[in-house]
């Protein structure tokens, strides 16, 4: 299989310099600010993206260092496929994010619902869009359906563990 390379396009910035004690989630983020500091040579490519008030944030999860095909997920403590969580210790640890857009400054995105550890390279921004990203089915979330209600006050050191 071919090798793919990603090239960071950017820093993400947020008052958590450790991944202990840093929401798990955006839901649970509900008001950390952040910045992303956009490469310069990417600028023009942010053209029309303060119509949006929520973007997706795909970073590489430079603090993750190998990985388990089984994991004990934040919620459980019953061993689970990896593919099944959304742990950060993953074959290729990328994450996903989407966060509320506050404003555009040249290139500085002012950010806030922020789960994300200070100094996360980030690999690209897409916008987030209601419609096209949740599904008009019914969705099933698996082992999370009976978890999901007790994870309000869960914290992300939780889901370091593997």
């Amino acid at each position: 299989m071919k090798i793919v390379q990603y090239k960071p396009i950017g820093i993400i910035n947020s008052p958590f310099k450790e991944p202990k004690g840093m929401p798990i989630q955006p839901v649970r983020a509900k008001g950390v600010s952040g910045t992303v500091e956009l490469q310069p040579e990417y600028k023009e490519g942010l053209k029309d993206l303060e119509g949006f008030s929520h973007i997706m944030l795909i970073y590489h999860f430079h603090l993750s260092e190998g990985y388990s095909l089984k994991v004990k997920p934040f919620l459980d403590d019953t061993l689970r496929g990896l593919f099944a969580t959304r742990a950060p210790k993953r074959p290729n640890p990328i994450g996903v994010s989407v966060v509320r857009l506050e404003k555009i400054e040249g290139t500085t995105l002012y950010i806030s619902n922020v789960d994300i550890v200070d100094g996360t390279p980030l690999l690209d921004i897409k916008p987030y869009v209601p419609e096209f990203d949740k599904s008009e089915e019914k969705v099933r979330i698996g082992w999370l359906s009976k978890k999901i209600k007790k994870s309000t006050n869960k914290r992300s050191d939780e889901s370091f563990r593997s």
